[in-house]
């Protein structure tokens, strides 16, 4: 099967995790705007409440999206990998996805704890290549060592779900130890892993800019029927910094100018919405290829003993499950 194919076989569990995240944003949105009403109804300050809302509701949407949202998504990779691997993929291919899950739930349970491995472990490398920026070029060096850090967290992102695919193949494997397979696959072959990156990072800065803009300026647009509402929050908002000791003359104009605070919160929405869409349909059509490629690369050579006490010395978090494994 063609990535094509795969992705136009497995766009269910997208639709499914969608689904989750719209009602995990109603939830947040909604207990947002009760926290606002109550409050400014009841002793005239609805910011408070609007924030203990959007705390509330973040816990729940947290939930809701790590623990209902997730499943599908491991699902939609061990799908992609059996398509992958296996060249075919049922006619149930939902009922199917599920079915794997919970026939391996203790292995993808694993994998949670495998992922913080990971994420360790480029964590290290990243702030070693933010301190060697600093020392070479003072801030300058630091920002671009910053810089470079954060496109390796949008790769590790990559290779997480990379490594839950190699978990899904590797299932009569012990799950940590596939785990440590990915981790070394990637810099075994990180050439071959590479060619992604212009796909990964070019598809997602046009797919920001395309709909963030369409929905920002939606957003921007309905604020602008609503000039009343725009005015009372700016005012409520110049009003809780007051209070906390700010002058007025040092408030930033962001929060005055109701134009520039309609243009900030538009800016937000446009890129939730961005997120949403993006993790949800365009996301899953790059990582086929670059799951593809990182379990061939696998498959050809795959990792051993020697490799893993390479990646010994470049991380403890590393060495530290290896040996584990190893007891």
């Amino acid at each position: 099967m063609d990535n094509k194919s795969i992705y136009k076989k497995t766009i269910g569990f997208s639709i499914r995790r969608l689904l989750w995240d719209i009602l995990s944003l109603m939830v947040l949105l909604g207990l947002a705007a009760i926290g606002f009403l109550i409050t400014d109804k009841t002793n005239n300050n609805g910011l408070i409440g609007l924030v203990i809302g959007l705390l509330i509701g973040g816990v729940i949407a947290f939930i809701l999206v790590r623990y209902a949202s997730y499943s599908y998504k491991a699902a939609q990779i061990a799908m992609m990998t059996k398509g992958i691997t296996e060249g075919e993929l049922p006619d149930d291919i939902i009922g199917e996805g599920k079915r794997i899950v919970k026939e391996r739930f203790i292995t993808v349970a694993a994998y949670f704890a495998g992922t913080r491995i990971i994420k360790g472990i480029f964590n290290q490398i990243g702030k070693a290549i933010t301190s060697v920026g600093e020392s070479i070029g003072g801030d300058a060096g630091g920002t671009i060592g910053s810089i470079i850090s954060s496109i390796i967290q949008v790769i590790v992102a990559y290779l997480c779900d990379c490594c839950l695919g190699w978990v899904f193949f590797r299932h009569k494997v012990n799950a940590g130890r596939a785990t440590c397979e990915g981790a070394v696959l990637f810099f075994k072959h990180g050439k071959t892993l590479a060619k992604n990156l212009g796909r990964i990072f070019g598809m997602g800065i046009v797919s920001f800019i395309i709909i963030a803009s369409i929905f920002g300026g939606i957003t921007f647009g309905i604020l602008q029927l609503f000039p009343d509402a725009m005015q009372a929050l700016s005012e409520e908002i110049v009003s809780v910094m007051v209070e906390d000791g700010t002058a007025i003359e040092d408030i930033p104009e962001v929060f005055t100018n109701t134009m520039a605070l309609s243009g900030i919160l538009a800016v937000i929405v446009g890129s939730m919405f961005w997120s949403f869409i993006h993790s949800t349909f365009i996301r899953p059509f790059v990582l086929v290829g670059v799951l593809r490629n990182f379990i061939n690369s696998g498959i050809e050579d795959m990792p051993k003993e020697e490799d893993f006490a390479k990646l010994d010395s470049k991380s403890k978090k590393f060495q530290k499950l290896h040996t584990r494994l190893d007891n």
